[in-house]
């Protein structure tokens, strides 16, 4: 038995439902059903006994105990998270809650439950900790891609609040022995993504005839990672990895966010011929210290647990537009009036 954290989100769905296709081991899922996290996108194993949901916040200190006492999971895997920079700047606090504050007593009890162990079930447990590139702050065009040895230079609250997190579980390793792991992956992308990231905002905007806004120049530089990818290399380091270290997981896909909209643009007017998206890009308002370039280079992860990533950019990019165009009700459903308002919120003024 496993529990995972954050398991209705965009990461956290894909992972429970690639994990129950490779195993037949039960995943407990604690999510607190936030505006990102969707029971929607766990649909297709809604009456599989595998998979047991458990709706509450990490930093439910009594419900967190419960779970672990009642299941004694040999792993947690921690996603829960707020992760939107641009929802960090409007309003931070949420994110110092969830990501800091909820980290820590996640922490806490853990420590209480791990001490509790017979020392075989001690030696084999897991505590893996899923954090982003963004904590490395930003890099010129010509700097070499952030490794596992980077500085933490954070530069919005948002990963100001995930760079506090993994020092925390850095030091209840150093601390207290809990064997934990840290991953730093690079952008995500895929199905079931909230519509506010750039890629499914895109095709969503798109399809419904929208501007398509693109901060600034355009010019900023991300790295790519296809979430399934992404998923396969939490399984791995969960298996494999080596209690205490960090791994960057990484998808080598440096890509401007002009040449992502670009893209989108030109597969969505191949799918649909006929039609012409690229007339909807629109140039806005940069948004207040926003970090030129992300690179990861993940070499350690391929070195020390033979992962790599199985898609390019152009098939996961083919992959997930062909997915949102084939589920229209899903983007239908998950634009409710909050993520409405909170679109005209970030995005007023910028034009």
């Amino acid at each position: 038995m496993i529990i995972i954290t954050g398991g209705a989100g965009f990461i956290g769905s894909n992972f429970v439902l690639d994990w129950l296709a490779q195993s037949d081991e039960p995943i407990i899922n604690l999510d607190k059903l936030t505006y990102a996290g969707n029971l929607q996108n766990l649909s297709s194993i809604s009456e599989d006994s595998r998979h047991i949901f458990v709706q509450g916040d990490i930093g439910d200190t009594q419900l967190i105990s419960r779970l672990l006492n009642e299941h004694q999971p040999r792993a947690i895997i921690n996603m829960a998270a707020e992760s939107h920079v641009d929802r960090s700047i409007h309003g931070p606090e949420d994110f110092i809650q969830t990501n800091i504050l909820g980290t820590f007593r996640l922490l806490e009890s853990v420590r209480s439950y791990w001490f509790g162990l017979e020392s075989g079930s001690r030696a084999n447990f897991r505590f893996l900790h899923v954090s982003t590139d963004e904590v490395y702050g930003t890099l010129e065009k010509n700097d070499p891609a952030f490794t596992e040895t980077h500085g933490y230079q954070p530069n919005s609250p948002y990963s100001a609040s995930k760079a506090s997190s993994d020092h925390l579980v850095r030091a209840y390793f150093h601390t207290y022995g809990i064997p934990v792991l840290t991953t730093n992956c690079s952008n995500n992308y895929g199905p079931f993504q909230f519509p506010e990231k750039l890629i499914p905002l895109m095709i969503a905007n798109a399809l419904a005839g929208k501007s398509l806004p693109v901060y600034g120049d355009g010019l900023q530089i991300r790295d790519w990672l296809y979430v399934t990818d992404h998923c396969r290399a939490i399984r791995r380091v969960l298996e494999a990895g080596i209690p205490g270290e960090t791994y960057n997981i990484g998808g080598w896909n440096e890509k401007a966010n002009i040449e992502i909209v670009q893209t989108i643009c030109a597969l969505l007017e191949e799918y649909r011929p006929g039609s012409n998206f690229q007339h909807l890009i629109t140039y806005v308002k940069d948004r207040p210290g926003h970090d030129r370039r992300y690179a990861i280079n993940a070499q350690k992860i391929e070195r020390e647990l033979n992962w790599k990533p199985a898609e390019t950019f152009d098939t996961g990019i083919r992959k997930t537009v062909a997915w949102y165009l084939n589920h229209p009700q899903w983007i239908a459903d998950i634009q409710t009036g909050a993520y409405r308002t909170w679109l005209e919120k970030n995005y007023h003024g910028r034009q």
